[in-house]
């Protein structure tokens, strides 16, 4: 098992979720049973990737724990393995995968099985995204992903479950049709699809620019930058609670690990040319969507829109092409995928007690709720970027990154962290402060034992990656400093503006 860390890390779900299909749903005991398996294969599956890591090496930027094994043919390899960019990511999903078990265990009473599978296999696919080696193999999890995710919001969603489900389905993808004929294209010109031999393959300065918009397509939707990001509100207004949390944590992130895998390292010379409209691109959705954010009356929409400007600030640090840049992004995407399912965590408890996430339905649940409303300030003041939270630690990198490749798009993205002051303390003052004025509200009780073991944890290491964000940024450094060597054909584009175009 030891030596096949990353072939366990996919299988264990898929045991669980076997396990679970053959346990019989109809009694109470049953059910029961049902939700322990998936919680125990979950924390199963992150016991085994803490293995992984203790025999993970930060300080070398090479592949490691490679796995490969015959596939399709002698060409198209079932190949894994992880780096600094990758493993972050797999700690990440097998983190948050029993928090999502542990949040569904009293709010999701209908098809219990159906849905704890969904989720077990939703890990397994979201593992393999992320440690798959040949690019074939990267493109169907990447695409299957997208099942059990529609089964999650179309089944057990709110009223408007069946639009935003496929909604969801269409926009992400069409956009990744795209991609798969730049695969193809790769394929026959570079006769492989494995991943490292491509990262050292030199594509022609033409195909880099056709290819890169393919990738930018299916990846730009996943993200969502703007103005494709349409699909996001709705998927996380319907999405149940734990569908939310890992939508925003894990599968908003495949798209940023998508341009920082293919989209740099492979096509540098387009990501120089198109660094200019990627900027563009992401001041807007910095600006536009903090604003949008600030109208929204409901909790989820609100956070939903949150989370398109904080990828903004993503993916303007990875296109500064800079160290900082480049590292606050990724520390960015970790953090937010602590921050924001945390937050999607938190209106999950209120909406538990009084089934609704409308703004103006709450007000001075300080009065009732102290516990659970110290811990959602903290979520919050990380939301806005305060120093000492995690929050902090990505913006400020990804602004500096962004100060040096261009001082205008770095002035821009700056108002975005006084807008995100705005909505996000606007929120906590409407939900939290004030009178307790509604019946229904005063009968609510603080957080339970449950949703204190849910909370905590994430408290904690909001709190702690705030303070010592180097545990995570020592591990994208070596990967950053590869990524920039082979990348430094594209910063000479930048400054010799090569005539290449689209």
């Amino acid at each position: 098992m030891l030596d096949h860390l990353l072939s366990g890390l996919l299988l264990l779900p898929i045991l669980g979720s076997l396990l679970i299909l053959f346990t019989n749903g109809e009694t109470e005991a049953g059910l029961r049973n049902i939700r322990w398996t998936a919680l125990f294969a979950t924390i199963a599956t992150f016991v085994l990737s803490l293995v992984a890591w203790s025999r993970f090496d930060p300080t070398s930027a090479n592949f490691q724990l490679v796995e490969q094994g015959a596939w399709l043919s002698d060409k198209i390899l079932f190949k894994l393995g992880v780096d600094g960019f990758s493993m972050p990511f797999i700690m990440l999903t097998t983190f948050l995968m029993p928090f999502c078990i542990v949040a569904s265990w009293v709010s999701v009473e209908k098809r219990v099985k159906e849905y704890m599978i969904a989720f077990l296999v939703l890990e397994t696919l979201m593992i393999g995204v992320f440690a798959a080696l040949d690019l074939v193999l990267f493109y169907l999890f990447f695409e299957a992903g997208l099942i059990p995710m529609f089964l999650i919001i179309g089944i057990w969603g709110g009223k408007r479950r069946i639009y935003a489900s496929f909604k969801f389905f269409l926009y992400t993808l069409l956009g990744s049709l795209l991609m798969l004929v730049a695969i193809m294209a790769m394929y026959w010109t570079a006769q492989t699809t494995d991943i490292p031999s491509l990262l050292a393959h030199k594509f022609p300065a033409n195909m880099q620019t056709w290819l890169w918009l393919a990738f930018f397509a299916s990846f730009a939707v996943k993200m969502p930058m703007w103005p494709v990001h349409t699909w996001l509100p709705d998927a996380h207004v319907e999405a149940p609670t734990a569908g939310s949390v890992i939508l925003a944590a894990i599968l908003l992130k495949m798209g940023g690990y998508g341009f920082i895998r293919f989209s740099i390292p492979m096509f540098p010379d387009a990501s120089a040319y198109f660094a200019p409209f990627v900027f563009a691109l992401s001041v807007i959705a910095i600006v536009y969507t903090s604003l949008v954010a600030l109208m929204q009356e409901d909790i989820k929409k609100l956070i939903a829109y949150s989370s398109v400007a904080h990828m903004g600030f993503v993916t303007m640090g990875l296109f500064t092409l800079t160290p900082q840049g480049i590292q606050g992004a990724m520390f960015q995407m970790i953090s937010h995928g602590l921050v924001s399912g945390a937050l999607f965590l938190c209106v999950g408890v209120i909406y538990d007690r009084l089934h609704t996430r409308e703004i103006a339905a709450y007000g001075g649940l300080v009065n009732r709720m102290p516990i659970y409303a110290t811990v959602f300030m903290v979520f919050t003041m990380a939301n806005v970027g305060l120093p000492g939270t995690s929050g902090f630690v990505g913006e400020f990198l990804t602004m500096l990154g962004a100060f040096r490749a261009n001082t205008w798009v770095a002035l821009i993205a700056a108002t975005g962290v006084i807008l995100s002051a705005a909505y996000a303390l606007w929120l906590y003052a409407r939900v939290v402060f004030g009178k307790l004025e509604k019946p229904e509200l005063q009968k609510m009780d603080d957080l339970s034992p449950r949703e204190m073991a849910l909370l905590v944890p994430l408290v904690i290491l909001t709190v702690w990656y705030g303070v010592q964000p180097n545990g995570i940024l020592d591990v994208f450094a070596p990967s950053t400093e590869a990524l920039l060597k082979s990348a430094q054909a594209a910063a000479d584009a930048v400054v010799k503006t090569a005539a290449f175009a689209p």
